[in-house]
């Protein structure tokens, strides 16, 4: 499995990376990516989640009990259920959004995928954002998974962001880059 060290040099990473090797070994890849997309979800959704996983005055016991209840109400896989009770008995549920987005990057690795955010100052329509991937799929040589966010202070133009790559074509940046040259 070929992840960047920096993924596993986290204290996310490892947890993450620990929980894909074990979701392999059972063939459960992707029902585990399936339940931490549901608790990111949660997450999103819930304060009183976030209190509960964030909350240092809680037990281990009481987070433990909680999230059995969470695993159960969500529906969760045995191994995220049980992994999720690791994190609580380890005084790691804070950390869990980090390592949700940890274990996605690793499954995409694994998948031979790439991931890209893409912002405009407009939002983009289906057309361009697929032509948009088209072209990264052909200049990474792997398949690219696009996410898209608008920021009205570009002005006009894209950034793109692969990994640590970032392609910035932004009419704000070109204005700065005038706006230094004129001052020099």
């Amino acid at each position: 499995m070929d992840i960047s060290a920096g993924i596993k040099a986290s204290l996310a990473g490892r947890y993450a990376s620990a929980l894909f090797e074990l979701a392999s070994e059972n063939g459960t890849v992707t029902a585990v990516e399936s339940d931490l997309e549901t608790l990111a979800a949660a997450l999103d959704e819930s304060a009183d989640l976030v209190a509960l996983t964030t909350n240092p005055e809680l037990s281990r016991d009481a987070q433990g009990k909680a999230m059995a209840a969470l695993a159960k109400t969500l529906k969760l896989s045995p191994l995220t259920a049980n992994f999720l009770g690791v994190l609580a008995a380890n005084r790691r549920l804070a950390r869990l959004p980090a390592i949700i987005s940890a274990f996605r990057a690793i499954a995409a690795a694994q998948r031979g995928e790439v991931s890209a955010t893409v912002t405009s100052a407009h939002p983009l329509s289906a057309t361009q954002l697929a032509a948009l991937k088209k072209k990264l799929t052909a200049r990474e040589g792997r398949t690219v998974m696009l996410t898209a966010a608008v920021d009205p202070e570009l002005l006009g133009g894209l950034v793109v962001t692969i990994g640590s790559q970032r392609i910035d074509a932004s009419i704000r940046t070109r204005l700065n880059s005038l706006a230094k040259a004129m001052q020099a």
